[in-house]
């Protein structure tokens, strides 16, 4: 099995809640996240890999949901599980840099929007994640 963590990413600028949203190397609207490493916990992963990703430091403020879904092992070409934790993180500090050897881009976004992006060129899988997160602030989505 591999396990990787990662996050929801939100601020609140001038009183204005933004969703931080990132394009992966494929061209699809994501979240941040990636492997967990030898000597880590998930929440550690997550913070790790938000600041890695996409240069904003973190705080993890609750779990999410954990996700699981089959993955082709690179070491073995064998069909594995991956599961992944996702945790609801508020950005305490950093600056918003993408890692172009990973990803796209990264952007902040108003809530509605970041919906939008994650239901039209997002991943199926985390569709619920981001509806758990956007629960927590009192905004429902379809």
């Amino acid at each position: 099995m591999i396990i990787s963590a990662g996050g929801v990413v939100y601020r609140k600028e001038n009183g204005v809640l933004q969703i931080q949203m990132i394009q992966d190397r494929y061209g699809k609207i994501t979240l941040p996240k990636g492997k967990m490493e030898p000597g880590e916990t998930v929440e550690q992963t997550a913070l790790r890999e938000i600041k890695e990703e996409t240069g904003i430091v973190g705080k993890i403020r609750r779990k999410l949901e954990v996700i699981s879904y089959q993955v082709t092992d690179p070491a073995t070409q064998q069909q594995t599980e991956k599961q992944v934790h996702y945790y609801l993180v508020e950005a305490v500090g950093g600056k918003l840099a993408p890692q172009v050897e990973e990803i796209r881009g990264v952007e902040w976004l108003e809530p509605e929007k970041a919906w939008l992006q994650q239901t039209a060129a997002g991943y199926d899988n985390n569709h619920s994640v981001l509806r758990k997160a956007l629960s927590n602030f009192g905004i429902e989505v379809k």
